[in-house]
């Protein structure tokens, strides 16, 4: 069966409309399903944030253990599994820039190691993958009697949309936690105000912030806690705050983390520059919304011409076709 025929089979009226309510079938239970899968994640976070003082400190003295160790013993012991193993023995470390990579994971939420060798293992399979699976299937797309150009051409797309595929994913996910976190981050500033103005210090006000902003930006909430947790341990506080603004990556939150550090360091009032910061963050946010508002009349243009005036034609011109196919 050639893919001209396969798509003549598609688009037959009854196979249509089953497709159609097979996919509207399997988004529901897709949705439903990541409900379920939310609640558990949301629990998983949950615990996360709790034990992650605990792991915190664990690392922090596993650091200075190998401080005393000499630095040419490399790993304690054999990674299992095939991808740790996969990794270390390719060194993918050194060839996808491990540091970066560990900073964008962490941008994006991910602090653990496994994280980063999963995701190396993905940035080193993922493009054999999808290439195999492009080849595959160029018999369905291209036909069968297709090519071996127009064949080699889909399994090197393939072979491409694989190598940026898990870098796409990377940046989306790190653009969704930052968008969660500046959607809620004028509101958090109000809170640590009003926490810093009634006499609590960073611990606590970080603590109740995080508790009260957790149901608006859970993101935000977890940053927080993490930034509570190292401030309990860290002997240089400055660098938990550092670490905060490391993480999420904005310029809102480095300039709320810089407030910080200089009332630590020169005794300037914290409340002040915090007012001062909630304010403009407000204006930032509000800037964003009116600028969001002004570019939505272009982008309804196409969906306007696309959907609608189709349809007001067909309204419009339907009945005096009608009566003139009759004779009316």
């Amino acid at each position: 069966m050639n893919g001209v025929s396969l798509i003549a089979l598609v688009f037959e009226p009854g196979n249509f409309i089953a497709l159609v309510t097979a996919g509207l079938a399997f988004m529901a239970v897709l949705t439903l399903i990541s409900s379920v899968l939310e609640r558990q994640d949301r629990k998983k976070r949950v615990d996360f944030i709790v034990n992650e003082r605990e792991r915190l400190r664990a690392q922090h003295l596993d650091a200075l253990k190998k401080q005393k160790a000499s630095s040419g013993m490399g790993l304690r012991h054999k990674p299992k599994g095939i991808i740790p193993q996969l990794v270390e023995a390719l060194n993918l470390r050194r060839v996808f820039d491990a540091e970066n990579i560990r900073k964008q994971l962490r941008q994006a939420g991910y602090r653990l190691e496994k994280h980063l060798i999963m995701f190396l293992g993905a940035r080193l399979i993922s493009p054999f993958a999808l290439g195999l699976l492009a080849y595959l299937y160029s018999p369905i797309i291209l036909g069968a009697d297709a090519p071996a150009n127009k064949v080699l051409a889909v399994t090197l797309g393939g072979f491409l949309l694989g190598n940026y595929l898990p870098s796409l994913w990377l940046k989306n996910t790190i653009q969704k936690r930052q968008d969660s976190i500046l959607q809620a981050w004028p509101d958090a500033l109000d809170l640590l105000l009003i926490c810093v103005e009634s006499g609590q210090s960073v611990e606590q006000a970080l603590n109740r912030v995080s508790m009260e902003i957790s149901s608006q930006s859970r993101p935000l909430a977890e940053e927080m806690q993490l930034t509570m947790a190292e401030l309990s341990y860290l002997n240089d506080r400055r660098k938990a705050l550092e670490n905060l603004a490391a993480r999420t990556n904005l310029p809102a939150v480095r300039s709320v983390v810089t407030a910080m550090i200089q009332s630590e360091r020169y005794g300037t009032p914290l409340a002040q520059s915090l007012r001062v910061l909630a304010t403009q963050s407000r204006e930032e946010r509000k800037q964003q919304l009116e600028k969001k508002a002004a570019s939505l009349p272009p982008k309804l243009t196409v969906p306007l011409i696309a959907f609608f005036m189709p349809v007001i034609f067909v309204v419009l011109l339907a009945p005096p076709y009608i009566n003139w196919k009759t004779g009316g």
